[in-house]
C-alpha cells in the first residue's frame, strides 16, 4: 500500500490508501461522484455503487446499502461510504451484514470518535441534511483518524463474539 500525509487540524496524520466501496441512492448521486473523485485523487481505490447521475428513477436504498456492506464484510474492500437522503436507512441495511459497523454521522466530532472508539467501517451521511462540504470534511477525518485498540479494541471483539453466537 501507498502512505500518504495529510494535515489535519490537530497535525499530519499519516494513512494508507484504502480500497473503499461508496454507494448512494437517487438523493446522493451527485455528491456520490466528487467524493469518488476526492478518493481517487487522494490514491484510493474505489469501487462505485447506484444510480448513474442521468438516472431519474428513485434507487431503493437497502440494495446498495447491502453491495457495499457486502464488500466490507467479505474483506474485499477496506471501508465504505453511504450516502442517502438521511444516511438512517443505509445505515440500518448495512449493519445485518457481519462484522459490518456502520452509523449515521452528521459532525466532525463523532466523525472522529466514531473511528477511535468503534473502529467504524461504514460512514453513512445525510445527502439532505448536510453540506457538499460538511461531508467532504466528515469524509477526511474519518478517513485519516487511527482507531485507539485498547480498552475500546475488547469491546469490539465483544460485539464480534455476539455476531457469532446469533450466527452472522
Amino acid at each position: 500500500m501507498v502512505q500518504y500525509v495529510l494535515t489535519y487540524q490537530r497535525g499530519p496524520v499519516r494513512f494508507m490508501s484504502l480500497n473503499i466501496a461508496i454507494g448512494s441512492d437517487h438523493h446522493g448521486v451527485p455528491v456520490r461522484i466528487k467524493l469518488v473523485e476526492i478518493l481517487r485523487h487522494a490514491g484510493h481505490a474505489v469501487s462505485e455503487f447506484g444510480p448513474k447521475i442521468d438516472e431519474q428513477q428513485p434507487a431503493d436504498y437497502p440494495d446498495i446499502a447491502a453491495d457495499v456492506a457486502r464488500n466490507v464484510s467479505s474483506g474485499k474492500v477496506h471501508r465504505g461510504i453511504l450516502i442517502c437522503g438521511t444516511g438512517i436507512g443505509m445505515c440500518i441495511a448495512a449493519n445485518k451484514f457481519s462484522g459490518v459497523r456502520a452509523a449515521p454521522i452528521i459532525d466532525e466530532l463523532s466523525a472522529e470518535f466514531c473511528r477511535r472508539h468503534n473502529d467504524l467501517n461504514i460512514l453513512c451521511v445525510s445527502n439532505d441534511m448536510m453540506s457538499e462540504e460538511s461531508i467532504h470534511q466528515i469524509v477526511q477525518i474519518w478517513l485519516t483518524t487511527p482507531f485507539d485498540g485498547g480498552r475500546h479494541e475488547r469491546r469490539i471483539n465483544r460485539i464480534n463474539a455476539i455476531e457469532r453466537e446469533l450466527g452472522m
